[in-house]
């Protein structure tokens, strides 16, 4: 089935995919974890669940395939709609479903369903390249024993006769550390005596910039004009949307984005599945509408979409 390829590739930029009518893959973020059982270390990940409840159509997988397959939206709905109405079929017939590379689904005694992820798929991007691999326990008891035996094959002997009989070197060693206490003691003397003066020319230079502050008089003779920004609105029943995040963080960082390229983008108040969509601009003509979505799609996103809906 292509459209589970398509799903997949989905679930590694978003959180939430909603199949329309079927039901939508969540993902949650799992950290770098060590199994203390088999010492095995497993990479970061995200943990694939499903959501019977969510299949309120959001247009991210519609349009998704229909930018993959190159097809109009409505064509893309309905390749949506007959997956759906296949999968729930065999579904229905006792058969296990298997989404590739996602996991299976199937009915229970009880004819409810459940789903059952693939372990080894990550969708995290941050572990790109990364597995799980088993290391060794460490033993520093037996690294100790080790280091304590070959201690004792090899002990440290000193001569006293060799020390005997050349006692000079004994006092130029006195003197050595000698002359080095003289000329540290020295050393700190002389850093206490530069910081001392340090502070002093400091604090003269700074009881002297005060002085002329309060001397000076600042006055501007051209005042600059106030400067009145309009901001405009998004009104209307047709919007360009840009993305939709489960991060409030991610949907400012995309508005900041969307300014820099002139745009004057719009955060929504997060909806019931809990996302900030962000759109692009809105319009109360629909043909005006679906002629910058496809320019859009066609210069620089092509994952963006339209939402229908009446905003505040």
């Amino acid at each position: 089935m292509q459209l589970t390829t398509y799903i997949a590739d989905l679930l590694y930029r978003y959180e939430c995919v909603i199949i329309p009518g079927f039901g939508a893959f969540l993902t949650r973020y799992k950290s770098a974890h060590i199994d203390d059982t088999s010492n095995t270390f497993h990479p970061p990940s995200k943990i694939v669940s499903f959501n019977k409840q969510l299949q309120a159509n959001d247009g991210l997988f519609a349009n998704y395939v229909a930018s993959a397959e190159k097809c109009s939206y409505e064509t893309a709905l309905q390749q949506i709609r007959s997956f759906t109405a296949q999968i729930s079929r065999e579904l229905s017939e006792g058969k296990t479903i298997s989404f590739k590379n996602i996991g299976e689904f199937s009915f229970n005694e009880e004819k409810s369903l459940q789903f059952e992820p693939l372990q080894q798929q990550n969708f995290s991007t941050s572990a790109f390249g990364l597995s799980s691999f088993v290391s060794q326990k460490i033993s520093r008891e037996a690294y100790r024993e080790t280091v304590e035996a070959i201690e004792e094959k090899t002990p440290i002997h000193f001569t006293p006769e060799r020390r005997k009989a050349k006692p000079y070197l004994k006092y130029a060693a006195i003197a050595v550390i000698a002359l080095s206490a003289i000329g540290f003691g020295s050393l700190k003397l002389y850093e206490s005596q530069v910081q001392k003066f340090n502070y002093a020319e400091r604090e003269k230079a700074n009881s002297l910039v005060e002085n002329q502050i309060q001397e000076a008089t600042f006055v501007i003779e051209n005042p600059l004009p106030v400067l009145s920004l309009q901001v405009p609105k998004h009104t209307g029943l047709y919007h360009i949307v840009a993305g939709a995040y489960r991060m409030e963080a991610n949907a400012e960082k995309k508005v900041s984005q969307l300014r820099e390229k002139g745009y004057s983008p719009l955060k929504m108040e997060v909806n019931r599945y809990g996302l900030h969509q962000v759109l692009y601009a809105s319009f109360d003509d629909k043909l005006e509408a679906q002629r910058k979505l496809y320019e859009i799609q066609r210069s620089e996103n092509a994952d963006a979409w339209l939402l229908i809906q009446e905003i505040q």
